[in-house]
């Protein structure tokens, strides 16, 4: 068997390898979606359960009939499906509007009059005035270091040209 072939078989066993882990993976991401799916319509069979005018114990689709009543003689209701979303009217639109920045001026003062403390300040102070001794204790560092580096080949020059 020449090498060619070799590498034939090993390119070909590499390409059903591949597909087959294709494949694999194909049919786990389905059975994520086939479970997804099922998770979402028992969301929204509970979810409307809880919506039901009637309660959680009886579910009903828009339209069916719903006990309400043990009189024989009597008309069964019918359930009328409602809008989750229902217009508001400008006041209550305007009230809520209002409530929402009121909250966010409240909240954007307390924090600022956190921040302006003197507290904070002082903090603050401390922390600028400690990072600056840092930075000037590490520039004369470099300092130090620069000069020895520059006398080190000075004397290497010198020592060259003797």
């Amino acid at each position: 068997m020449t090498t060619e072939q070799q590498w034939l078989g090993a390119g070909g066993a590499l390409v059903v390898g591949v597909a087959l882990v294709a494949l694999l993976l194909a049919v786990l991401a389905r059975r994520r979606a086939l479970r997804a799916e099922a998770a979402l319509t028992r969301l929204a069979h509970r979810v409307a359960e809880l919506e039901s005018p009637a309660g959680p114990a009886a579910v009903a689709e828009p339209g069916s009939y719903v006990i309400t009543a043990l009189d024989a003689g009597a008309e069964p209701a019918v359930v009328e499906a409602r809008p989750l979303a229902q217009p508001i009217d400008g006041r209550l639109f305007a009230d809520v509007v209002a409530r929402e920045t009121v909250v966010k001026a409240a909240s954007w003062t307390h924090g600022l009059r956190r921040a302006l403390s003197a507290e904070s300040r002082n903090r603050i102070r401390f922390q600028v005035r400690q990072e600056t001794r840092r930075s000037g204790r590490e520039r004369r560092a470099e300092m130090k270091q620069a000069l020895r580096e520059y006398r080190a080949r000075e004397r290497a020059v010198r020592e060259d040209v003797a």
